[in-house]
């Protein structure tokens, strides 16, 4: 007798996780990916930086590169979030001149508050010349 599975469970068993550092449950995380809607591919080569919003002055963290996926390593590994306002920063002028395109926009910039840092914080980032987009990611 053939066993019957729900809808979701054919969508899991289809459509698992992508294997690498950012498919993991990594509590207490930040992470994000850029994409590219101008070609409707991951923006690969795309610098950026998280900041910390405490005090006089922001507290940066290193800055990195997304790969080939539009994805880079946790911008806070999991355990070092803390409760505080973040700020994101997506070098996108160089990004897009790389690609020959002009950009209205030489940085965006997204500001985000972590409540709960036991929880995973995704922060996706849709890109064009002249418009973006955010949302908070699962």
């Amino acid at each position: 007798m053939c066993s019957r599975l729900s809808p979701r469970q054919l969508l899991l068993a289809w459509h698992p996780k992508p294997a690498g550092p950012w498919s993991t449950s990594t509590a207490g995380s930040v992470t994000t990916h850029v994409l590219n809607t101008l070609t409707g591919r991951p923006a690969a080569g795309l610098a950026l930086r998280l900041a910390q919003l405490q005090g006089p002055e922001p507290q940066w963290v290193e800055l990195t590169v997304t790969d080939k996926d539009g994805r880079c390593l946790p911008l806070l590994a999991p355990g070092q979030a803390k409760a505080s306002t973040y700020k994101l920063r997506f070098e996108t002028a160089a990004y897009w001149k790389d690609l020959g395109h002009s950009s209205f926009y030489p940085y965006v910039e997204v500001v985000f508050t972590i409540v709960d840092p036991a929880q995973k914080l995704h922060v996706p980032l849709l890109i064009s010349p002249y418009s973006y987009t955010t949302y908070r990611g699962s």
